[in-house]
């Protein structure tokens, strides 16, 4: 009898190992679009010191490039004159050589999220344009030759373009000038002259903007100034922005010569709208219930809808592969989007691919079928 239930067993065994999936054979994203275009993520902190397993495994099964969300900027990287800290970078980077990911650092020169100490003398008033540039000129030079030949690309410049096709009036420019740009990706070149180096920035389909980033890539190459591509970063809505006025920017980079990335990809499924709410509490709350609708979960017609919108950017994507190189998501999970709590603190969005518990979205096996087309 004992051999009886342990022949029973057996085969029951059998027959599940045979019918189960096995993870290795289910398709993934970056083996999807290896032949397109790196299909990448940002990885936060609990992911690069490993202590979220979950998203970890997402990250090494499902994307072929990957970029820091936060440790590489000036702020946390360089946090005073004298003291860099590597430990998270360092991580981060070795996390994406022991697994074969293309390494995007982000990012080098951005008004935000820069140290205070930065820009300020002793005495608290604007330091020089000397200074100023020896400053840049020392961050970048330290960052960028510590991870050299790894680090694949940097977002050397971030966000100094307006909406309108104006500069920005940063620190960065109101000490040195409009050169900062250029001098900024000229000192990235000599630190790694292998590295590509890109210009990154959102709203980069508004026609002022997209003009002025054009204007911005010529006068860097008529100066001899060595720039790859241009960064995208992707925040879209289900309203905004147009497929043609996100088509036409990525046509206007590639004409231009640029690699074009779609580098901070997420789309909220959440109104984003704006008016005087007043002083009642009762219409505060109806305006904030308004904007928070998605409280327990997105209903499946809606969620058909962002399928169908972000399965739309794809097609473009692919359409326009022979320009665009990589598509980065902001994130791996809905749990960790910053998106969750912007513009108003406390909304729960579902921007991504991978829901909060780590599993793949109704989106994925439909991204995976769109690029056998």
């Amino acid at each position: 009898m004992k051999n009886y239930y342990l022949i029973i067993a057996l085969f029951a065994l059998i027959l599940s190992s045979c019918s189960a999936p096995k993870i290795e054979d289910q398709a993934t994203l970056k083996d999807a679009y290896k032949d397109k275009f790196h299909i990448g993520t940002a990885l936060n902190a609990t992911q690069i010191t490993g202590q979220d397993t979950a998203g970890v495994q997402v990250i090494k099964d499902q994307f072929s490039a990957i970029v820091a969300e936060n440790c590489m900027k000036s702020g946390p990287i360089h946090p005073t004159e004298n003291e860099y800290n590597f430990e998270l970078p360092d991580q981060f980077v070795e996390f994406g050589v022991k697994n074969n990911k293309f390494i995007t650092g982000h990012c080098l020169i951005w008004h935000s999220q820069a140290p205070r100490w930065f820009f300020t003398d002793d005495e608290g008033n604007d330091v020089s344009r000397e200074v100023m540039i020896e400053r840049m000129k020392n961050h970048i030079n330290t960052v960028v030759g510590r991870y050299k030949g790894r680090i694949k690309g940097w977002d050397v410049v971030n966000e100094a373009i307006m909406e309108d096709g104006s500069m920005r009036n940063s620190k960065f420019r109101q000490i040195v000038g409009d050169d900062f740009i250029k001098l900024a990706f000229q000192f990235a070149h000599e630190a790694d002259p292998e590295a590509e180096l890109y210009y990154n920035d959102y709203n980069e389909w508004y026609p002022g903007k997209r003009d002025a980033i054009v204007q911005m890539i010529r006068d860097l190459k008529a100066d001899g100034i060595r720039i790859d591509g241009i960064g995208m970063q992707g925040h879209i809505g289900m309203e905004s922005p147009s497929l043609e006025d996100y088509e036409a920017a990525i046509v206007a980079y590639a004409n231009e010569g640029m690699k074009v990335m779609v580098t901070e990809l997420d789309m909220s499924i959440l109104p984003n709208k704006s008016r005087d709410v007043g002083a009642d509490i009762a219409t505060s709350f109806e305006y904030q219930q308004q904007l928070n609708p998605y409280t327990e979960g997105v209903p499946v017609e809606r969620m058909n809808e962002w399928d169908e919108r972000m399965l739309d950017f794809f097609r473009l994507f692919l359409r326009h592969s022979d320009a665009v190189s990589r598509v980065t998501l902001w994130g791996v999970s809905d749990a960790t989007s910053w998106k969750n709590n912007f513009p108003i603190r406390g909304r729960k969005d579902y921007p991504l691919l991978f829901d909060r518990e780590y599993q793949p979205k109704s989106i994925v096996p439909k991204l995976i079928e769109e690029v056998k087309k």
